[in-house]
């Protein structure tokens, strides 16, 4: 059987839904929407057999030397789900403006707040991992923090509309990442020469467009999108990475600088992408490694997976 892209996925369940699942959570507290949202990852858990076999492939590969039961591996994958229930309730509560529970751990906000008063823009490496909403929820609320994020529109629509129906706040600029044009590189380029950020997610490869390399990640080979480091060999500016997981009562945030393309030789840009992309896998993995439970890519990732190599009744 032929490997599934992860856009073609698409998403489960309709606003509506969502949406009364955020009222819950904002009318009547944060137990009371746990208690809802338990059968509702039980049953998206138990419908959708493709993310259901992803997670657990995901799950084995950061302990293949662990033995193989299965009603163990069944219930860590549903905690895996479960994980990602729990960021709805986060993503809502942070864009509610909601007084912040959970405290910050890290130097992440700090870093942050250092770079947007030293007017030190760039670009920003994210990935499917964590919670960033928290960060972006944050950062807004601070005037000289500029953000335009680039995205693939077609899974996160809902989302989006959620949020914003929800919260009654609008999101930050969001951009579809496969329409880059030269009028948007140049939209970007000022963006972060006047101090603001560019937010790019650099672990899902583009559908139909756009080159990917293979890199070695979690001990195998995957594919991941040439762009984000294409993209920063164009606009010549510092690198950061930034991540928020959750950490028991609170959230660790990281906001790093990565590297820097502002004195970038043109004809050292090759070399620097493969450097560049294995360094960031490499930093992706260990973080995964850390808080595991905290990835969200439901879907075939590495090369190896397709689902002609997994049971169909798992």
């Amino acid at each position: 059987m032929r490997r599934l892209h992860w856009a073609s996925i698409g998403e489960r369940g309709t606003l509506i839904g969502m949406l009364a699942m955020v009222r819950i959570r904002r009318l009547l507290g944060h137990w009371p929407f746990r208690l809802v949202l338990r059968p509702v990852i039980v049953w998206y858990f138990l419908s959708h057999g493709v993310a259901r076999r992803a997670s657990r492939d995901y799950l084995r590969r950061l302990d293949p030397t662990r033995p193989r039961h299965a009603l163990t591996e069944w219930r860590r994958s549903y905690q895996h789900f479960m994980s990602f229930g729990q960021t709805l309730m986060d993503k809502v509560t942070a864009w509610s403006g909601e007084p912040r529970r959970e405290p910050l751990r890290g130097q992440g906000m700090a870093n942050m707040e250092h770079a947007v008063r030293q007017r030190r823009g760039g670009l920003i490496l994210v990935a499917h991992h964590g919670n960033l909403d928290i960060v972006n929820a944050l950062g807004s609320q601070h005037a000289g923090f500029q953000l335009t994020v680039l995205m693939h529109l077609h899974n996160a629509q809902k989302f989006n509309q959620l949020l914003e129906r929800a919260t009654g706040r609008p999101r930050p600029e969001v951009l579809e990442v496969t329409d880059i044009t030269p009028a948007t590189a140049q939209h970007l380029d000022a963006r972060i020469r006047d101090g603001g950020f560019v937010v790019i997610a650099a672990d899902r490869v583009p559908l139909g467009v756009g080159r990917t390399r293979t890199l070695e990640f979690l001990g195998a080979p995957a594919p991941f999108p040439e762009g984000p480091f294409r993209l920063a060999t164009l606009l010549r500016c510092p690198l950061y990475t930034l991540s928020c997981v959750r950490d028991d009562d609170a959230f660790q945030v990281d906001f790093e600088p990565f590297d820097d393309t502002t004195n970038l030789p043109r004809r050292a840009r090759e070399d620097w992408i493969t450097d560049a992309m294995q360094r960031h896998a490499d930093h992706l993995a260990a973080r995964v490694r850390r808080h595991p439970l905290q990835w969200f890519n439901f879907f075939s990732f590495w090369h190896d997976d397709t689902d002609s190599h997994h049971d169909p009744t798992r």
